[in-house]
């Protein structure tokens, strides 16, 4: 029982989620700093109060504030923009730069153009034979030619 929970541990994906959990908290607080102490006051500046919280309807003997729910949903937005434009876009462009894509592994089919492995010998949409391309040969099915 120890041993198996011992395993489940140490695999490497639980490891790498309490990092992950670790990380996120501590990003989630940089966010909310951010969004807190230099976003919102930048729109108060720019717009006004930007707290709705004193929003509210009575309803009956009811009361319903919506201000609460308004303040939440900027809040989010506010925290969503600042991830996708701190966070994301620059690790997009990070990957693009660091990682070019991978070679294409297929090629289009002189026949019918339809994407086929690049070592085929033949089409698997129209059957027709098609060229393999190697250094200074060109080989159709097993028949080799020099070019």
């Amino acid at each position: 029982m120890l041993k198996g929970f011992r395993d489940f541990i140490l695999r490497g994906n639980v490891v790498d989620l309490a990092v992950a959990v670790l990380i996120g908290a501590a990003f989630g607080a940089i966010t909310t700093s951010l969004v807190g102490d230099i976003v919102t006051p930048l729109i108060a500046a720019t717009v006004g109060k930007p707290n709705f919280g004193y929003l509210e309807l009575h309803v009956g003997s009811g009361v319903v504030k919506y201000g609460n729910f308004f303040n939440a949903v900027i809040t989010f937005l506010l925290n969503a923009a600042v991830v996708y434009f701190f966070m994301v876009l620059p690790m997009q462009y990070l990957l693009k730069r660091f990682n070019p894509p991978a070679p294409a592994d297929t090629r289009a089919c002189p026949e019918c153009k339809s994407d086929i492995p690049k070592d085929a010998t033949r089409c698997k949409f129209c059957t027709q034979p098609v060229l393999l391309h190697t250094a200074g040969t060109r080989r159709l099915g097993h028949a080799l030619a020099l070019q």
